[in-house]
């Protein structure tokens, strides 16, 4: 029953236009899921960590270690995040920026790329 109601309501989203996959869901109604997408101003950066705002509320993104990749965002820019969220910040996937460039922070399946820490990830190179 519940899988038939999830298929009709998925039929129903792309009949009125709306990918279910990227789906706007607003800061404030964030659960514990995969495959979110949020959209907001960047209202502070440290490191590759920074605050998202979308008008409803404020979360932490975290986009991986500062060691394994420098990602160049800044506070007032739009963006576009899809990503985990893990019930105190949003791990991204991806963060798209308001030009379209998109920067690809890890695969949404599996531990991130630099799991295990700098010395696993020096090892792989």
């Amino acid at each position: 029953m519940k899988s038939t109601f999830t298929a009709v309501l998925i039929a129903a989203m792309f009949v009125m236009g709306i990918n279910p996959v990227s789906a706007q869901i607003p800061i404030r109604e964030l659960q514990r899921t995969s495959g979110l997408t949020i959209s907001g101003e960047i209202k502070s950066v440290v490191g590759n960590e920074f605050i998202l705002d979308d008008g409803t509320g404020q979360v932490i993104v975290d986009a991986g270690p500062h060691w394994y990749h420098q990602l160049d965002l800044r506070e007032g820019e739009r963006v576009t995040v899809v990503g985990k969220y893990e019930g105190y910040d949003l791990d991204a996937f991806t963060i798209t920026r308001e030009n379209g460039e998109v920067l690809q922070i890890r695969d949404s399946e599996g531990p991130p790329p630099w799991s295990g820490g700098r010395r696993r990830h020096n090892r792989n190179r």
